[in-house]
């Protein structure tokens, strides 16, 4: 098994209000992609944070394989997500991703 790990900072020019919503929409595409990724075993965003955290949104999925994950980067349902609902919105992208 795959782990696949982002951490992302939203822009700084958004209010309070406009982050959550865009939180909101990152978590609901991603997680929509459930069932819908070949190979895609799990996949959470999770954006409820401490006062101690200085990333805002992140990704924890897993996949069968290198390949399952390879898959899930140019699949064209990831590539809407995150060209519509994480990439316009987010400013910092940290990856990790590793074996199981």
């Amino acid at each position: 098994m795959v782990k696949h790990i982002i951490l992302w900072q939203l822009k700084e020019n958004f209010s309070d209000a406009e982050k959550e919503e865009i939180k909101k929409g990152i978590k609901a595409g991603l997680e929509g992609l459930a069932g819908v990724i070949p190979g895609l075993i799990s996949i959470k965003v999770n954006t409820g944070r401490l006062a101690s955290s200085n990333a805002d949104v992140m990704l924890d999925s897993s996949f069968e394989n290198e390949a399952a994950l390879a898959g899930y980067a140019v699949h064209p349902a990831h590539q809407e997500v995150a060209n519509t609902r994480v990439r316009p919105f987010t400013q910092t992208r940290l990856c990790l991703d590793f074996e199981a």
